[in-house]
């Protein structure tokens, strides 16, 4: 068993501290995802976990066992490098076989998880090869490889694929996400890209400032952000977000945009509201809740219509992102392939207020959840 518990987890650096009081359970066979902006503390709570950095204060317990004093070698867990760290005079079988030899495995033993993981990975026909003959995609297997051959409880990935291009960090997403369900262990990974953080994991620790700002599964993060920031950071297009003033009328509340009323979902609270009543909040939305024509199965009573000017249409293939000007407000939305929209273009867009979100704009907390 190889469950992960951070209690209080912080690092400093002298006055500064970067990592500050994490509380974290990540359970045995699950993979979870630190994601957030450079800078967060994301790699750094990565190494404390590995080892490789000295923890200020807290516990970090894994499998059972407190282990803020125990070697790293000693912590059954194998790292994967953003630069791969491969041995480049060796060959590809002694990178993979190295870490076995240090901790004097049988020669047969180390041939055998050699050769075994390099069929998972299709690698087998590189054994022969230095890393200054591979691709870098060639090379993130190997780098995966060596980690495998050791068997450990914990994988722990610190952004593997951002020296990939786009095609192949695609393909290597797909081949990480089969490859932690064959291995049936604990998967800690760390990257910047929301992308590979929607596609792969369970569940996303979304960091900021060294602290932690939401964990939820992929969806939840998108459906139900807890923050501005959250809210902001998952999605691409990512979120408008507006001001609006919040408005009794009757038994219901609008929010007033610019002196035009937009209906709130039946999903935010009407006793929350009603302390918001005549004040300021923030309006986030999506990008694809802006639509050229009405959807067929959205009630009108929930959509609203607003006037833009298109500054920039991004035709992107399966859809086209047009940049909007509405009384002075910079939106992006998303909307079908087929959209004629030019630059400089009039153009009245439906936004479906079903999924609109509201954050207090002190705060910035969600009003929604």
């Amino acid at each position: 068993m190889a469950g992960i518990s951070l209690k209080k987890l912080n690092k400093s650096f002298g006055a500064l501290t970067v990592v500050h009081d994490i509380d974290l359970e990540i359970a045995d066979k699950e993979f979870i995802i630190l994601v957030g902006p450079s800078g967060c503390g994301k790699s750094t709570t990565l190494r404390m976990i590995a080892g490789l950095e000295e923890i200020s204060g807290g516990e970090l317990w894994i499998g059972g066992d407190l282990v803020n004093d125990v070697p790293s070698k000693d912590r059954d867990i194998a790292m994967v490098f953003q630069n791969y760290a491969l041995y480049p005079h060796m060959t590809v079988y002694k990178n993979m076989a190295f870490g076995l030899q240090l901790r004097r495995a049988p020669k047969e033993e180390i041939d055998v998880k050699v050769k075994a993981a390099a069929k998972i990975l299709d690698i087998e026909h590189l054994l022969n090869r230095k890393p200054k003959a591979l691709s870098g995609g060639q090379r993130q297997r190997v780098a995966l490889g060596r980690a495998m051959v050791r068997n450990p409880e914990v994988f722990l990935l610190d952004e593997p694929l951002s020296n990939l291009d786009a095609k192949l960090r695609g393909t290597m997403r797909a081949e990480i996400t089969k490859l932690h369900k064959r291995l049936d262990a604990t998967f800690i990974y760390v990257t910047h890209d929301q992308v590979e953080a929607m596609t792969m994991a369970d569940r996303i620790v979304v960091m900021k400032d060294g602290r932690i700002q939401q964990v939820d599964t992929p969806q939840n993060l998108y459906d139900k952000p807890v923050n501005m920031f959250v809210a902001g950071f998952i999605g691409a297009p990512q979120m408008n977000m507006l001001d609006v003033t919040i408005a009794r009328r009757g038994d219901r509340f609008v929010a007033v945009f610019d002196g035009k009323e937009l209906p709130l979902p039946a999903s935010v609270d009407t006793s929350r509201l009603a302390g918001y009543d005549g004040q300021t909040v923030v309006l986030g939305l999506r990008p694809e809740n802006f639509h050229e024509i009405a959807p067929p199965d959205v009630p009108v009573e929930n959509t609203a219509q607003l006037d833009t000017t298109v500054e920039l249409a991004e035709p992107m293939g399966s859809e086209v992102h047009l940049n909007v000007v509405c009384n002075g407000h910079t939106m992006i939305a998303r909307v079908s392939p087929r959209c004629k929209a030019r630059d400089g273009d009039t153009i009245r867009l439906v936004v479906d207020m079903s999924y609109a979100h509201l954050f207090d704009k002190k705060t910035e907390l969600s009003i929604n959840h």
